[in-house]
């Protein structure tokens, strides 16, 4: 699944569109796939009025998520949007415990502090980056919120129900910002076949699918330990962007050292995990 993720932040950088637009793309295409797969195995209409309007304020914030998170790939690089990413965990440490109201776990904590260190070092040499910082870390706050209300939604509604609800509330978010703004783009013009290619992969395979599986996950473990792993993506992500983009996302060495420490988090949640 984060193999999968780590392709989202590339796609993004290749997709001309600027975020909002992408954005919504997205979250259109997700949103019917899932609708056709609902309606193809007769699980579209089985769930409460309740819980499909408390779904849609909680795609509010995966709009929002999403948002924050490629208007940093846009305004600085994708490394630096999935390194952020990795604050997800300090956030999941504080809030999860309230939301669960269970104790704080004395090594949850230290270890997420440990990430933010790494980040403030890495943040540190590539100060020209700072608003990407500062939407990246953004998203890694409302990614962890909805996907803390995702786990707790999933012991009474099906993840591919969830998924869908959450896309749609986004394209009506967005709808609603883009009518706004007058900006009427998405509705009136058509976009390049190549744009459309990338945005088909990133709408149905990053997306919808590993959203479904992401949501799925949580009945089997806690949402932390879940984005722990997605932690991980940076290191798909780096190595790709690296790959397809060159010199553009070449980073110094403080920026590989810090993110080293932070993927080295990640492997040590797992192995205390187990071990406990």
């Amino acid at each position: 699944m984060v193999v999968i993720l780590g392709l989202t932040g590339v796609f993004g950088k290749m997709i001309s569109l600027e975020a909002i637009h992408l954005v919504w793309y997205r979250m259109g295409i997700a949103c019917i796939t899932l609708m056709i797969f609902l309606i193809f195995t007769k699980q579209l209409k089985s769930f409460s009025k309740k819980n499909f309007f408390e779904l849609l304020a909680v795609g509010g914030l995966v709009t929002i998520h999403w948002l924050c998170f490629f208007e940093s790939i846009k305004v600085s690089t994708v490394s630096i949007a999935v390194v952020c990413m990795a604050t997800s965990s300090l956030f999941s440490a504080i809030i999860e415990p309230l939301f669960f109201k269970r104790k704080l776990l004395s090594y949850e904590i230290i270890m997420s502090i440990i990430v933010l260190i790494a980040l403030i070092f890495v943040m540190g040499a590539e100060t020209k980056y700072i608003m990407g910082y500062f939407y990246g870390i953004l998203a890694a706050l409302f990614g962890t919120l909805f996907t803390l209300f995702n786990a707790k939604y999933i012991k009474k509604v099906g993840a591919a129900q969830i998924t869908m609800i959450e896309m749609l509330s986004g394209v009506l978010i967005i709808s609603a910002i883009l009518i706004y703004k007058q900006d009427y783009m998405v509705f009136t013009s058509l976009i390049s076949l190549n744009d459309f290619y990338y945005l088909a992969i990133l709408a149905i395979l990053c997306t919808a699918m590993v959203f479904v599986w992401m949501t799925e996950i949580m009945r089997h473990i806690t949402p932390f330990s879940l984005i722990m792993a997605i932690n991980l993506e940076p290191i798909y992500s780096i190595l790709l962007a690296l790959l397809i983009f060159g010199d553009d996302e070449l980073m110094s060495v403080s920026f590989y050292i810090g993110s080293c420490i932070i993927i080295g988090v990640v492997f040590l949640e797992g192995y205390l995990k187990n071990k406990h």
